[in-house]
């Protein structure tokens, strides 16, 4: 184990071998890694402190690399001991890319490779690992956003190994399809697009004017990889964020070269939009985005399908008219896989997990509706990624499951609140609040 130390807090690596297949516990085994973080005036007591467990949001980002007692980690290390876990093909553990599952051969081997990958997966993964490290004590579960979807997992089928769970942003519909999420968020991406332009209502044409300009021409990102008004249009998903617009209007207020249109885009625009069209930081999060909703059937790239019940989206508006053009949200489309480098050798693949329709249960609502684990949830009203309607809905069907709806954080309160969301639900819990 490599322990090194952080400005108030002594951080310990981890590492752990696990089943690829849960089913086949004997078969091929992977690494998970996962970091512990305690508070530097604890380190003695270590041993005495409760376990919290956190579950990334994603699916298929790696855990965050903080540094001292930064955002919710200054709330957490007060009462625990932390774990912050890379989930399975992120981060260090075991990672996932197109060249790694290239080594497996054919589009069939690696699709039912990558169908390994989701929430029901990383619980067990998880708990592996609570009973090598608390000799089997049950531990606090935290989970953010796609986190929370594994909390809820957790509680359905591991219940035994959680002291209660921490939701923020992430109760998930535990029957909704993913057709049935992108015809509840397409209204509130829209109404973000509506909300940026009231604010900032000269991007409205500068807006259109990037959109016209990629139009009419070949647009190369840093690379080499064409940008479409299609992957321009795809950004829109930092309008969720607490700060999203305002990076949106900065991303858009100076795009041309030398300031001039004739001149065409300039490098410092296309520097700054080709990480935001790109998945190279994060391949699962593309391929296995909407099998993160998948039970009993195929999902069939619903938010292509559903996007055109939503004709505001279709460019074609803004292109030949005056409407403004609509950014999508944390939708992934099929274009995107082919258009992506990172992605691209994975397009038969991606195809069939689309195409899969023998997922197995995520949730199990019996359970859940006899749930006797302390469970508290902030659901935020205006999420645009995990809808309220959908979150509360859910709230209703765990036992014991108190729910905080609020208005005062977007999708990324737990970040940003410095500590007070996840405090609030650590009262919850204890009855305090």
């Amino acid at each position: 184990m490599n322990t090194f130390r952080h400005p108030g807090t002594v951080l310990t690596d981890h590492t752990f071998a696990v089943p690829l297949d849960h089913s086949r516990p004997d078969g091929e085994q992977i690494e998970v890694f996962a970091r512990e973080i305690v508070a530097a005036g604890k380190v003695e007591a270590a041993r005495t402190l409760p376990w919290l467990v956190f579950l990334q949001g994603g699916p298929g980002f790696a855990a965050q690399r903080p540094v001292g007692r930064e955002a919710w980690l200054d709330r957490a290390l007060d009462d625990y001991r932390v774990l912050l876990l890379d989930q399975r093909g992120t981060g260090r553990s075991s990672p996932v890319t197109a060249r790694s599952l290239a080594r497996l051969g054919s589009a069939r081997e690696q699709a039912d490779y990558l169908a390994l990958f989701r929430a029901d997966a990383i619980v067990l993964d998880a708990e592996l690992i609570r009973r090598d490290l608390t000799q089997g004590e049950p531990w606090s579960v935290l989970g953010q956003s796609f986190g929370g979807f594994c909390a809820v997992s957790y509680l359905s089928f591991a219940p035994h190994g959680m002291r209660e769970a921490l939701i923020t942003g992430g109760l998930p519909g535990l029957d909704a399809r993913a057709e049935d999420v992108y015809r509840l968020t397409y209204p509130i991406v829209a109404a973000r697009n509506a909300a940026h332009y009231e604010r900032y209502p000269a991007d409205v044409e500068r807006a259109r004017a990037i959109a016209r300009h990629l139009a009419s021409r070949e647009v190369l990102l840093p690379g080499g990889v064409p940008l479409t008004v299609q992957a321009f249009q795809s950004i829109g998903g930092m309008l969720g964020s607490s700060t999203g617009s305002h990076e949106l209007h900065y991303l858009l207020e100076n795009p041309w070269d030398g300031g001039s249109r004739d001149a065409g885009l300039s490098d410092a625009f296309l520097y700054g939009l080709a990480p935001r069209v790109s998945f190279a930081a994060a391949p699962l999060y593309a391929v296995l985005h909407e099998a993160c909703y998948a039970q009993g059937a195929a999902t069939g790239w619903a938010a292509h399908r559903v996007r055109a019940e939503f004709p505001a989206f279709d460019a074609a508006a803004c292109l030949d008219g005056d409407a403004p053009l609509l950014f999508t949200g944390e939708m992934v489309y099929p274009w995107m896989v082919p258009a992506d480098p990172a992605l691209a050798p994975l397009r038969e693949a991606a195809d069939l997990l689309a195409e899969r329709s023998d997922w197995p249960p995520l949730y199990d609502p019996a359970r859940l509706a006899a749930n006797e684990v302390p469970a508290a949830a902030a659901v935020y009203h205006d999420d645009m990624y995990v809808p309220a309607p959908l979150s509360v809905r859910t709230a209703s069907r765990i036992r014991g499951l108190r729910p905080w709806v609020t208005n005062e954080y977007e999708h990324d309160g737990l970040r940003v609140s410095s500590g007070n969301v996840l405090g609030r639900l650590i009262a919850m819990n204890r009855g305090d609040a």
